[in-house]
């Protein structure tokens, strides 16, 4: 029998007790939306693996959750974001990826995010992180093979194959026209057109756009770019982030990517928000945060964001 599912409580106990083949199903499901949405979603303007969102409604923007299913579920209901979808509210939620790997609760994590982008695709945007990389720039260590066999048994290896075939699906960036540009890493020093975003998993690796946005960080009191201790990606310094603002013509990069103690934290002068929506071992900061925005107010520094930040 088919599970109605009322609330969020309701969703998070379905995800509890999903199985493969419904995981299977849902997730292939999602795969064919996002192929299809270009061509099929009217609030968004889809280019390549860039989505601009309309400068208006509200906006909830979760950073990297990790398998970290207490902190999804918080974030769903203090938001309300079910009850005002459901209501016919013009809201959107912009996930920045790292769903899983470092929490034993990814499978259930992704089942949410995935029911969620089933149930409301002109709402909800699924972003690629790290974690959700091509082959050759996976995390490590990656332990959501472990995560899933844990869930499915035998099924895990499967449910693992699809869900990498889902990852090439996710987006890259986000455009709010005049506001933001959100993604999971950092900029993309090499880029000089929109295009460069948008088909930046075309160009990998004979570019390093998508590997940039993946997993670049900012870093401060330095100008350029440098080599990162993560192996992958860069460090940039505040004037790459002022090119990167003036190509696309915003005011702020939002990205995730960074344990912060506090949830969040402000770099450049301001014009970048790190949002981390878990907390917990093994990054144990005491605080996630995500952000609350109406996209019909003006935005022009982070301060004018910090007030519309939710820390947990």
């Amino acid at each position: 029998m088919r599970v109605v599912i009322r609330d969020t409580s309701d969703l998070i106990g379905k995800a509890r007790k999903i199985d493969a083949n419904e995981f299977l199903e849902l997730t292939e499901t999602v795969i064919q939306q996002l192929t299809n949405e270009p061509k099929h979603v009217k609030n968004l303007r889809i280019t390549g693996k860039l989505v601009n969102m309309p400068p208006e409604g509200e906006v909830i923007v979760v950073g990297d959750i990790h398998g970290d299913l207490d902190s999804l579920m918080h974030i769903l209901k203090e938001s309300r974001f079910l009850d005002k979808i459901r209501r016919g509210e013009n809201v959107f939620a912009v996930f920045l990826g790292d769903y899983g790997d470092r929490g034993v609760y990814s499978p259930e994590v992704y089942y949410v995010v995935l029911w969620l982008k089933e149930q409301f695709p002109e709402s909800v945007v699924l972003m690629r992180g790290n974690h959700e990389g091509p082959d050759d720039l996976l995390a490590y260590p990656h332990d959501l093979p472990s995560h899933l066999d844990r869930k499915f048994g035998e099924d895990g290896p499967k449910v693992y194959r699809k869900i990498r075939e889902l990852f090439n699906h996710l987006y890259n960036v986000v455009l709010m026209e005049g506001k933001l540009v959100i993604l999971h890493g950092g900029v993309p020093s090499q880029a000089t057109t929109r295009e460069d975003l948008a088909l930046a998993h075309k160009k990998h690796p004979r570019e390093t756009h998508l590997e940039e946005i993946l997993w670049s960080d900012p870093i401060e009191g330095a100008k350029g770019t440098y080599p990162s201790p993560r192996g992958a990606g860069k460090l940039f310094g505040e004037d790459i982030t002022d090119y990167l603002l003036r190509l696309l013509n915003v005011k702020l990069l939002i990205r995730g990517h960074e344990p912060s103690e506090r949830g969040f934290k402000v770099n450049h002068s301001g014009k970048v928000l790190t949002l981390f929506s878990r907390k917990g071992e093994p990054y144990y900061n005491n605080c996630g945060a995500y952000l609350h925005l109406d996209l019909s107010q003006k935005i022009e520094n982070t301060r004018h964001l910090l007030k519309h930040i939710r820390n947990f």
